[in-house]
């Protein structure tokens, strides 16, 4: 296949003992590539080496020293060869025993928030099925991470605000009642947390009008920003007024009661005029499902190219005619999907649309078959 002037492709992804991979060297196109093969036998892992190509610590936000291929831990690496359009960057990670992973772009070092310049990374896995009935964090990380691949800006605003809310909430802990220790920890996040607020904003409306443009088999989800009981000040003065006035609640919470960490995100079945949490198994995931594809959109029509998908176990709770859409999306938008599934039946319907790789697992050690 050859390469559309903007596409986003990862061509080459060589894994060394990263989790149940000892050695692993993968050259795709820029199609589909779906993944099967039995439940433990390392598909995941592949797709998780990939989500490190996004700023973050990837979709199972783990550790450096949990990614280490066990029994030996001797530490792993990562690397791969992303083609966006006529650029091509070599983009490495490193794990020495445990120690933080490095990053390194075209041979020199860079930053977590660097790689959110270079690629653009989507993705749903099982973890995320239970979004609409779990706590409010898992959907602030989830919004987040959609504003961040818009704006790549937006993680390290939250960077920014949590530290912060951190360093302010030790202090009230600790009962420390000088004003002159608070001022300017509260005015870093009255402006970084305005910022953190109104890069959700934009990313509500771009999702939104993605799935008002879109005609497709998968539902509207209608989302709403929500805050606590308190509400959340629409400037940044007002927001620093706030902080300040409630500094005594505060005090007795032990933590901040007003900010943006506060906000949820609350979505609902559009046709259906019914709550996401109220809705079944099934009509959960097709609205992740409609969620993502809408940001891959908005992506698309941002700049240019698709992002790259990471869809694990993306056929559970959906049925063919759904897998069906689905695939026929991703063909459509041009985005190189990362897929995984137990059996190659769960993908007929892409056919020669996509390749297919198999990972099997034979004395303790990941293998890979291309197809």
């Amino acid at each position: 296949m050859v390469l559309a002037p903007n596409e986003l492709t990862l061509s080459e992804l060589t894994l060394s003992h990263f989790r149940s991979h000892k050695l692993a060297r993968i050259a795709v196109d820029a199609r589909p590539v779906a993944i099967h093969g039995p439940n433990g036998a390392g598909k995941t892992n592949i797709l998780e080496a990939v989500s490190l190509f996004s700023p973050g610590r990837g979709f199972r936000r783990a550790s450096a020293a949990d990614m280490a291929r066990r029994p030996e831990a001797l530490g792993w690496k990562v690397s791969g060869v992303l083609q966006a359009g006529p650029q091509v960057h070599e983009i490495g990670f490193l794990s020495e025993a445990g120690a933080a992973r490095q990053v390194r772009i075209d041979g020199k070092p860079a930053s977590q928030m660097a790689l959110g310049r270079v690629a653009r990374v989507l993705w749903l896995i099982p973890a995320m099925d239970r979004l609409w009935i779990e706590g409010a964090e898992g959907r602030r990380r989830f919004l987040d991470r959609m504003a961040m691949s818009f704006e790549p800006g937006h993680g390290e605003v939250a960077l920014i605000y949590d530290k912060a809310m951190r360093q302010r909430n030790r202090l009230l802990k600790d009962h420390v009642r000088d004003p002159a220790w608070y001022g300017a920890l509260e005015a870093q996040m009255a402006s970084s947390g305005h910022m953190l607020h109104q890069g959700r904003v934009r990313a509500l409306a771009q999702l939104e009008a993605a799935q008002d443009q879109a005609e497709t088999a998968f539902p509207a989800a209608r989302l709403t920003l929500v805050h606590s009981d308190r509400g959340l000040p629409e400037s940044e003065a007002d927001l620093r007024t706030a902080l300040g006035e409630g500094r005594a609640g505060d005090l007795r919470a032990g933590r901040a009661l007003i900010g943006p960490h506060r906000s949820d995100l609350y979505g609902v079945y559009a046709a259906k005029d019914v709550a996401a949490r109220d809705c079944s198994t099934g009509e959960q995931k097709a609205l992740l499902v409609s969620l993502i594809l809408a940001n891959a959109r908005a992506l698309n029509d941002l700049n240019g190219a698709p992002p790259i998908l990471l869809l694990d176990e993306v056929a559970a709770h959906l049925d063919a005619d759904r897998r069906a859409a689905l695939y026929s999306e991703i063909c459509t938008l041009g985005a190189q999907a990362w897929m995984t599934g137990t059996g190659p039946e769960l993908f007929e319907e892409l056919g020669g649309q996509a390749q297919y790789l198999h990972v099997s697992e034979r004395d303790g050690v990941s293998e890979i078959t291309a197809l």
